[in-house]
């Protein structure tokens, strides 16, 4: 009966997860050597599925997958977890230098919140920076009409440990770019920069444009651990944006990364067989909503907004409730 129980708790704590916050979530996760191993463990798709549909857009990193079948495998688990949404996803190519290794770049989002609306893979071909990216960026352009913003462009990168501080700086040339390219200022930057401790040399930052140019704003504060083990405690993966119309349809503080080690009260092994990162997200403000008077009302804040948890959360302890008389009757 109590393993019955238990089963049940994890099942409402599941539908909670999907339920989100008010607002937009964008999420990157470093999946760490994701492919056809890592997809036979059930245990860790349950968990990877459960982070990931928290999220409206989620960047994925690592993605190994060589023989094309995690990918699906993934999408699959997600769209039967969360029937209140249909997943897809967008890839790039296998990327690296190296032959026996290279990764993807994914964006996994929720159809009925975005629209893909342009792709674009930086070749890589500036004159007299040539091939400055082990992992060229898989830049994505979204519509998002429920959002403050509307639209906008996700830059993913996953640099390479030993050259972050040249991929970082180059990072703004791949801005300049997709801004022209695509006639754009609504831009975000996001994924495992390994931008913190031995990979990102204080001295060293003063070289990096996307760190000294003023209209960036670098949401995931240096000090924040981004990493599972305990032994480390470095602000690897980072969300950074472009502009201040962006940066004003951010959540306040809503930037940060998802411990769901805590969250789902798993052992440091049993979460770094997940992976050695958390991801990390933030919140878009959503549209105004338009009253039956025609007034506008924004996200719910203050007593609204604790109003609102609490309806929900009574409901969801109503279900549990009622389904755990509902077991009890039926083990009688």
């Amino acid at each position: 009966m109590r393993s019955s129980s238990l089963l049940l708790l994890s099942f409402l704590v599941g539908v909670c997860d999907i339920q989100g916050a008010l607002g937009f979530r964008i999420c990157a996760f470093n999946l760490h050597h994701f492919g056809d191993s890592k997809s036979k463990k059930s245990d860790v798709m349950q968990t990877l599925t459960r982070i990931i549909a928290r999220c409206d857009v989620c960047l994925l990193q690592e993605v190994r997958d060589s023989k094309e079948k995690a990918l699906p495998q993934l999408l699959d688990s997600l769209n039967r977890y969360d029937t209140d949404h249909v997943y897809d996803a967008v890839a790039s190519e296998r990327l690296g230098r190296s032959e026996s290794y290279k990764e993807q770049y994914v964006f996994v989002y929720r159809t009925g919140a975005v629209t893909v609306t342009g792709e674009y893979q930086y070749p890589d071909d500036l004159p007299g920076d040539v091939d400055a990216f082990s992992r060229e960026p898989f830049v994505v352009r979204f519509k998002a009409p429920k959002t403050v913003i509307k639209e906008f462009v996700l830059i993913p990168q996953h640099t390479t440990p030993t050259n972050t501080t040249k991929e970082l700086d180059a990072l703004y040339d791949v801005l300049q770019r997709v801004r022209k390219m695509w006639k754009t200022e609504n831009v975000m930057l996001l994924g495992d920069f390994n931008a913190d401790c031995g990979y990102l040399a204080k001295k060293n930052r003063k070289h990096v444009r996307l760190i000294t140019e003023r209209n960036l704003y670098w949401l995931i504060p240096d000090k924040t651990d981004t990493t599972v083990r305990a032994a480390t405690s470095c602000a690897y993966d980072r969300i950074v944006v472009h502009g201040e119309s962006f940066d004003r349809a951010i959540v306040p503080s809503s930037a940060k990364p998802f411990n769901f080690q805590m969250e789902y009260q798993l052992t440091e092994e049993q979460a770094l067989e997940v992976s050695d990162h958390y991801p990390v997200e933030v919140l878009l403000k959503d549209l105004p909503k338009v009253t039956s008077n025609g007034a506008s009302s924004l996200t719910l804040t203050g007593t609204q907004e604790t109003a609102n948890q609490k309806t929900t959360q009574s409901k969801f302890l109503s279900l549990f409730v009622a389904s755990h008389l509902a077991l009890q009757m039926l083990t009688q």
